[in-house]
């Protein structure tokens, strides 16, 4: 059947046949899939002016990646001239800019356009998308704002009437300067890490709450030099073979945060000796020693935090921000400090998505409802009542060791046959995921998460909702979730069409998630 690919008009309104949310890696890779499926009557919503998603929003200083530059890139397209082994914030905006014009997505971007409302219209068979500059109806949203796209600041008595300057690490205020300012630094997360040894040099001092202490590692970045880059641009294979040697390893780590987090001992006194080295004071050291598993939460990657701890001008407060008064930051402990700059490394609504709100269902419902309970999505993908609604990095797709590109990519895979079985059905029709299917699937990952590291490890991290479930992380490989996603399986989902139209599938059969 031949693929509509001119916009077509619903009375007044523009009609696309796909309406992507998001302009990262998850929105970009999308719009390349459907453009190698035939599929050109798309569009491509960002809120803002340019596309990099999370690698646009987060440019505080020290900011990068860590995971390794060749794993963390499009399989379809390599990138040889990475200049480091762990990339920087500004290359990896810089590669998705190029995925942007390589593959021709300029003309489908729609930027400063940010969705307010996404609303199923059930006569229609389509969803009706309100944005800032408009409303427009497609036949299939995939919504890919990711998880760490809205920061979380917490709720502080006093913050308001803080004389100084505060922002969010995912909203750093370039303009300011913190040259000789008193600065606090509110959370020990993946950003906090990378910000301290960077800023610690310039200010007069600086000030680091900390809840709980993070399992820090050794950060093995270095210059990737000329012959190298070189080799893989000339050899195309030899970049393959370094991505295939990275995931490889990646992939066999994956067995001691599922089913034998006893394992993990022997890298706990890895980083303790490693902690060691950098900070002499046994009372400091005291302070950065955690009291859980190594990998409970995100296992972070660092050579140059604990020596900036280790200076002068840096104090560590073991206990999190607890009250503002005037420009004096108060501790839970009791601890007070007078600073200048309050810096929040405090993440992001990964378990509340701010966009669920948004999504208004085939029962009036908002996704936000529909998941009071705990997200859940079949496959990571489609949520039951949500017809033709995909989510790209959805429920139980995140990675605790590897990189998330490889989960996107699963996903793209999934979304292009779901198009073509929508092709196959023909005419007006949709597919809306059975509830027996999402609660199937749901119950599984579950079951196989109780053994993990993050449920068992002895902590509190943002990979588990306000009921302790954790709805955030895959309990598998990523060879099992490309497994898990290569098909879409009809008696998973039910068949919407006019009425008079041909009934749906029959009753889905057993869902199946690999052991």
């Amino acid at each position: 059947m031949a693929k509509r690919t001119q916009h077509q008009e619903h009375g007044r309104r523009e009609h696309v046949r796909v309406a992507v949310i998001g302009s990262g890696f998850g929105g970009l890779g999308a719009a390349v899939r459907l453009r190698r499926e035939g599929i050109t009557d798309f569009v491509v919503l960002e809120r803002a002016g340019s596309v990099g998603g999370t690698w646009r929003d987060n440019s505080y200083p020290g900011c990068a990646c860590d995971v390794p530059s060749h794993l963390y890139s499009f399989s379809f397209a390599p990138h040889p001239d990475w200049p480091r082994t762990f990339s920087g914030q500004e290359h990896i905006r810089a590669y998705l800019e190029r995925v942007a014009d390589v593959f021709r997505l300029r003309p489908h971007l729609r930027f400063n356009t940010e969705v307010t409302r996404m609303s199923w219209d059930g006569d229609g068979l389509r969803w009706v998308v309100e944005t800032s500059t408009g409303t427009l109806t497609a036949d299939v949203v995939v919504s890919a704002t990711g998880p760490l796209s809205d920061p979380k600041v917490p709720d502080i008595p006093g913050l308001d009437s803080f004389p100084g300057k505060v922002f969010h690490s995912a909203r750093w205020d370039h303009d300011y300067d913190l040259r000789g300012k008193r600065v606090a630094m509110v959370g020990t997360g993946a950003s906090a890490i990378q910000i301290v040894p960077a800023i610690q040099p310039e200010v007069a001092k600086l000030v680091l709450f900390q809840r709980t202490p993070p399992w820090v590692l050794p950060r093995t970045d270095r210059p990737i030099s000329g012959p190298e880059r070189w080799l893989h641009r000339t050899l195309p294979l030899t970049g393959q073979v370094r991505r295939g040697v990275l995931w490889g390893i990646r992939e066999l780590q994956v067995q001691a945060f599922t089913k034998r987090p006893e394992e993990l001992g022997f890298v706990e006194r890895f980083a303790l000796r490693n902690m060691g080295r950098a900070i002499k004071d046994p009372a400091l050291r005291a302070k950065l020693t955690p009291d859980y598993r190594i990998g409970c939460k995100r296992i972070l990657l660092s050579s140059e935090y604990y020596p900036a701890l280790a200076r002068r001008n840096v104090d560590v407060v073991a206990s999190g921000l607890s009250e503002v008064r005037g420009s004096t930051v108060v501790a839970a402990d009791g601890t007070e400090t007078e600073v200048d700059a309050i810096v929040f490394g405090t993440g992001f609504h990964v378990t509340d998505v701010p966009i669920a709100e948004r999504v208004i269902g085939a029962d009036g419902r908002s996704l936000a409802e529909a998941w009071k309970g705990g997200m859940e999505a079949l496959r990571g993908a489609s949520a039951a009542g949500f017809p033709n609604w995909m989510s790209v990095i959805g429920p139980n797709t995140g990675l605790g060791n590897s990189s998330m590109i490889l989960m996107i990519e699963s996903h793209l895979n999934y979304l292009a046959d779901y198009m073509r079985r929508l092709d196959v059905l023909g005419g007006r029709v949709a597919l809306d995921a059975r509830p027996s299917a999402v609660g199937a699937w749901n119950r599984r990952v579950q079951e196989r998460m109780r053994r993990t590291v993050w449920n068992t490890g002895g902590c509190t991290s943002w990979y588990l909702d306000a009921r302790g479930s954790n709805t955030t992380v895959w309990p598998g490989t990523t060879t099992e979730f490309r497994r898990a996603t290569r098909h879409v399986d009809m008696n998973e989902y039910m068949v919407l069409r006019a009425p008079g139209a041909l009934a749906d599938p029959p009753a889905h059969a057993p869902v199946e998630v690999p052991a």
